[in-house]
């Protein structure tokens, strides 16, 4: 009897173990996924489940036969389900193989956000001289986008100082968003000896860098650049945008990197003539569209297809990027290591710098080149996105077709 229990208690284990294994399986897959044409799914087969194209026509239990989905452009609604039950709903848009024209110019980003964004708080010193702290248990942290006070738009730090002053000490309502989600609270400001009304925050309405082009398409004019997102300084966190400006700029001087320590590529953008505006910054870099008549846009530029992930090989390679006179050239790198199922992040590849001129006057990879193009056998690779911090002459790579993705989703 006592056995019989022990194998029932395994019984119930082994069941509990294997739909913990199926929940998590089924939450692994996005709702939403973009294919490049002819590019699989990637969807690893697991027993007794299958995919459905709009719940009617069934591809096949195992995943194996996508071509029927990827190879076709435009947008598949598919079904993920467990005999006849429909677990999940997951769209699926295939987006064609384009020609790019790879950048390596030297470029500057200003950034704007949609509201102001929280990066510090600070006792403010009343007109009595008492410290008062307005936003304590208000719930508003570090990073969160104040939006709107007293129902009024709030757009950048101007806004904010005279709404919150145009309440001469009254209660206040501040709408604020934090990880896509709106909340509300109140404030009471406090009033200065200036006989002015603060709320102890700190707040930023913009950013700016200096970074690479990787792409731009020529049909549309759409480009990519740096690889990777701006981050804030204080939050640490991707910057959420309501729009952004491309502008030219000037390289002053290069800093090179040694080993524990990154250099940098110091430019100027105060200057910057307004070539593109931003719509997107992300964790793949950042993406927008170039103004028509730009000189940027070259009638004899070189065109590319862009390279699949798998057939990326491990050997020679080159990086286009600007270091001196607003010139663009090319330096020989080694591509390492290729990380193909990688598509959570933008460390897609390991490479080395191997060019000695490169070395010598950057000592590898610094900051500044972050988009610099990934060329291999004249097809579009990539773009550099990090450096190791103990050997500058070796890095990180992002997937070009991660980039053609990110740039296609709104």
């Amino acid at each position: 009897m006592k056995k019989l229990k022990k194998v029932s208690l395994f019984c119930v284990l082994i069941i509990f173990v294997l739909l913990f294994i199926y929940i998590c399986y089924i939450d692994s897959i996005p709702s939403s996924i973009i294919l490049l044409q002819g590019e699989e799914i990637g969807l690893k087969p697991m027993f007794g489940l299958n995919i459905e194209v709009n719940a009617k026509e069934s591809i096949e239990t195992s995943f194996q036969e996508e071509s029927e989905i990827s190879d076709k452009i435009g947008k598949n609604e598919l079904s993920l389900n467990l005999g006849n039950i429909k677990l999940k709903d997951i769209s699926v848009t295939t987006i064609p193989n384009k020609v790019v024209v790879p950048g390596g110019e030297a470029i500057g980003l200003k950034l704007y956000t949609n509201g102001v964004l929280v990066v510090g708080m600070s006792e403010i010193e009343g007109e009595d001289n008492k410290k008062y702290k307005p936003y304590e248990n208000s719930g508003i942290e570090e990073g969160d986008m104040i939006t709107k006070i007293s129902d009024k738009t709030v757009t950048c730090t101007a806004d904010l100082i005279t709404y919150v002053n145009e309440c001469n000490g009254k209660e206040i309502n501040l709408k604020y968003v934090r990880d896509g989600k709106e909340y509300e609270t109140k404030m009471n400001p406090t009033k200065t000896g200036e006989k002015d009304y603060k709320l102890g925050l700190w707040v930023r309405d913009a950013a700016a860098g200096v970074g690479t082009v990787s792409f731009y398409e020529p049909q549309t004019g759409s480009f990519a650049a740096l690889g990777h997102g701006i981050i804030d300084i204080d939050t640490e966190e991707i910057i959420h945008i309501a729009t952004g400006e491309l502008v030219t700029s000037n390289i002053v001087s290069i800093v090179r990197g040694e080993k524990g320590k990154p250099g940098e590529i110091r430019g100027s953008i105060e200057n910057g003539t307004t070539i593109g505006s931003v719509y997107k910054n992300s964790a793949f870099g950042i993406y927008g569209k170039l103004n028509r008549g730009t000189k940027f846009i070259k009638s004899n530029a070189k065109e590319m297809e862009i390279l699949p992930r798998d057939e990326i090989q491990t050997g020679k390679a080159k990086i286009i990027c600007t270091l001196e006179n607003n010139k663009t050239e090319e330096y020989e790198i080694e591509i390492q290591k290729v990380f193909t199922n990688n598509n959570t992040d933008n460390k897609s590849m390991i490479i080395k710098v191997t060019d000695q001129k490169l070395i010598e006057k950057t000592g590898g990879i610094i900051q500044g080149m972050s988009g610099s193009p990934i060329i291999q056998n004249d097809r579009f690779v990539g773009a550099v996105t990090h450096v190791m911090v103990n050997d500058p002459t070796m890095g990180y790579g992002v997937f070009a077709d991660m980039m053609l993705k990110q740039m296609s989703e709104s």
